[in-house]
């Protein structure tokens, strides 16, 4: 039976007989303009696991997500699919980061993980407190419910398609015991740029309506950590570009926790930090920062970093082993403030 028939007043108590609802102001302004500068070197951070010996007490806050040697092995009919193996990752509180990586790499499993909607087959896995490892299932429920906010490609299975957008907000702030006072529902949608659309059926919305409309129910119960797979996989790219600027504008301006996993590189222009995933493991992150240039205009710098696990493994990017033909075995030479990575020299493969 349709929950909802004839006016979405229904779904709105009266504010007098409503329990007050906190919102998170809403500051809007001009975007940022910049200049993207993609420079052409990779550096190689260190590790950043441990405290050196004799240092003071961390005082920063525990991170929103922290993973260590996170695997997942999925078995079907005698064979084993290891989907991530040994992934390690840290996101801080209020941090927007993309996951990028080609079909296949891992990077919904990862997201299925984070979600409560998958359980890894070993190592740690922590979000916002909750040890993901260690849930019963009812505890898997209320984080599922309470912590965590998720968007799917698909939007059908975001959206209710006989309730308007205001009224699939309103649904999960009832579903929740929680009042679905007018205000909070309509300063959601205002934030992601959809108030015009709440009293649309998802139908009556463009693709990109629906999936700012479903960022919007998402975040109804106040989630600490919002996770988007590949939300823009299935739009255009002015829609593409219009959904991911409200994530941008959602992430600054209410400080929620947000993980973008997607294969499209237009997302990288709209978050600090990409974290590119290929075979299982974390292989690179882009940091993005943005500096004054010499006419005083504001520059976006970039720079890509090869990930160094607490084993000292790293991956080397596709086209640098390519272009380079680095094969099987390398040289390392050691100089005092770098490691060099160089072919194999030629006249050792005949003597093997």
């Amino acid at each position: 039976m349709n929950p909802v028939h004839g006016r979405s007043d229904d779904l709105f108590p009266d504010a007098a007989g409503s329990a007050p609802y906190p919102v998170a102001a809403a500051a809007h302004g001009p975007a940022e303009t910049t200049v993207t500068a993609e420079p052409a070197f990779r550096t190689v951070p260190a590790s950043v696991d441990a405290p050196s010996p004799g240092s003071p007490p961390s005082t920063a806050p525990d991170p929103a997500i922290h993973c260590r040697d996170l695997v997942r092995i999925y078995t079907a009919e005698g064979i084993e699919v290891q989907a991530l193996q040994g992934v390690d990752l840290t996101v801080t509180r209020g941090e927007l980061l993309a996951v990028i990586g080609v079909s296949g790499s891992g990077k919904s499993t990862l997201m299925t993980v984070l979600s409560g909607l998958d359980t890894a087959t070993a190592g740690s896995a922590v979000v916002a407190g909750h040890d993901l490892m260690r849930m019963t299932r009812a505890q898997r429920v209320r984080y599922q419910r309470d912590v965590v906010g998720f968007v799917w490609q698909q939007a059908s299975r975001n959206l209710l398609p006989y309730l308007t957008a205001a009224e699939n907000v309103a649904m999960v702030l009832g579903l929740a015991g929680r009042s679905g006072r007018r205000a909070r529902i309509y300063e959601l949608l205002d934030l992601l740029g959809v108030a015009d659309c709440a009293d649309r059926r998802p139908e009556q919305m463009s693709g990109g309506q629906q999936q700012r409309a479903a960022v919007a129910v998402a975040l109804a119960n106040e989630p600490e950590l919002l996770l988007a797979d590949e939300p823009t996989g299935e739009l255009d790219e002015a829609s593409t570009a219009a959904v991911l600027e409200a994530i941008r504008r959602m992430n600054e301006d209410l400080g929620v926790t947000t993980v973008v996993v997607t294969h499209d590189p237009e997302v990288a222009s709209h978050v600090r930090r990409t974290v590119h995933i290929r075979d299982g493991r974390i292989a690179t992150e882009t940091m993005r920062r943005t500096e004054v240039g010499p006419d005083g205009r504001p520059v976006r710098i970039a720079e890509e970093f090869t990930v160094l696990d607490r084993l000292g493994r790293m991956q080397i990017p596709q086209d640098l082993t390519e272009s380079l033909d680095l094969k099987h075995r390398v040289r390392l030479t050691r100089s005092s403030d770098h490691l060099g990575v160089w072919p194999q020299r030629q006249g050792w493969e005949e003597q093997q």
